[in-house]
């Protein structure tokens, strides 16, 4: 079997189901909370669909499995980003990042504003590595296709925080406002070549158990990670190259309506912000 099929795939999926989910967040954004939340709940189906294919692939080792366990896995994450983007699960603090605060203060803020969504990703991390081992599944690509995406989204939001070049902010939404100002500009950080090294290995490791696979559920699976992985890579490599990236998804995102003012990733006076608000 063919490694571009499945790679191809991959980036097919990965670039319209973002494009998609941003459709979404954005037209919600536009008519309120009741909206987002509604959003949020129409997507379960898409949810429940997600966790019934990690189930029905666990002991499907054929070709056919390999994608059920994928797409699955990308049916979770995208209900568990959506519930994030549009704000309904997110963390206890709304409140934009003073000025001069300390460091350790400006994490403990920056994890509460995301510490509900985080605890969220990790408890079905968990669930689902907890269900392969129990139940000896012979198919657990879904399960590695969702700890590659926790794993390099963690990765993007601790860099995001340490500070890189490269700060998108154009497809946030109104009801994340308040995010850009736990960001930092920086030329570079000493965690971003530790997370290209990782990643990079990452994708070696997978090219390396695609070249020995035999069975084609397998070469598919493994094709499928090694695309997914790949393109985490590109995503951290885009914090610090000055590519308009955001192109890719433009056409998705509606423009007719205009936007609220959002704050920018420099830091916020604190005079303009209400103290106490540490997000627990």
């Amino acid at each position: 079997m063919s490694f571009w099929i499945p790679a191809l795939f991959a980036l097919f999926v990965w670039w319209f189901s973002t494009g998609a989910i941003l459709w979404v967040v954005k037209s919600a954004d536009r008519a309120g909370m009741a909206a987002r939340r509604r959003a949020v709940l129409w997507g379960l189906p898409v949810l429940a669909l997600g966790f019934g294919g990690v189930w029905a692939s666990l002991h499907d080792a054929s070709v056919f499995g390999a994608y059920a366990g994928f797409l699955a896995a990308l049916a979770i994450w995208g209900w568990i980003e959506l519930a994030f983007l549009t704000g309904v699960i997110t963390g206890p603090n709304d409140h934009a990042l003073p000025s001069d605060v300390p460091e350790w203060e400006r994490f403990i803020r920056a994890w509460g504003t995301l510490a509900y969504h985080e605890m969220l990703l990790v408890a079905v991390l968990i669930a689902m590595f907890l269900i392969d081992w129990h139940l000896a599944a012979t198919n657990s690509f879904a399960t590695w296709t969702f700890a590659v995406l926790f794993f390099a989204r963690l990765s993007a939001k601790l860099n995001l925080f340490f500070g890189v070049p490269k700060i998108n902010i154009d497809f946030l939404p109104n009801a994340l406002a308040h995010l850009p100002s736990h960001f930092r500009h920086r030329p570079l950080n000493w965690l971003f070549p530790v997370s290209i090294t990782a990643l990079s290995f990452a994708v070696a490791c997978w090219l390396e158990r695609l070249y020995a696979a035999s069975e084609p559920g397998d070469v598919a699976g493994f094709s499928l990670l090694t695309a997914i992985t790949a393109l985490a890579l590109f995503e951290h490599w885009m914090m610090v190259l000055k590519v308009p990236d955001e192109r890719l998804w433009r056409w998705m995102i509606p423009t007719d309506a205009p936007t609220k003012h959002r704050p920018n990733t420099d830091a916020i006076p604190t005079a303009k912000i209400k103290g106490g608000h540490h997000g627990f």
